[in-house]
């Protein structure tokens, strides 16, 4: 009985191996590709923020903002509305 299930085993194994290797080959082959395409968009993302974390920076350092001095400015007391009804 015991030769009867070892032989079963191995004929299954041989029959079985190839198409669950292949898809487990073909799933990992589009792990890779979803790892090199969302990793390159995200280096992308990080120069375009650093792009413009820079250019930005060097546009305020290249402002010049002048303040005049400051005046009190006269602000009206609050008017209570009239009730409507």
């Amino acid at each position: 009985m015991a030769c009867v299930l070892g032989v079963g085993a191995v004929a299954c194994v041989a029959c079985c191996a190839g198409p669950i290797l292949a898809l487990l080959g073909g799933l990992s082959a589009a792990e890779l590709a979803s790892t090199v395409f969302i990793g390159g968009v995200g280096v992308v993302i990080v120069v375009v923020a650093a792009t413009a974390l820079f250019v930005l920076r060097r546009r305020r350092a290249n402002d010049t903002c002048v303040v005049e001095a400051a005046a009190p400015v006269p602000v009206g007391a609050p008017r209570r509305k009239a009730p409507t009804s």
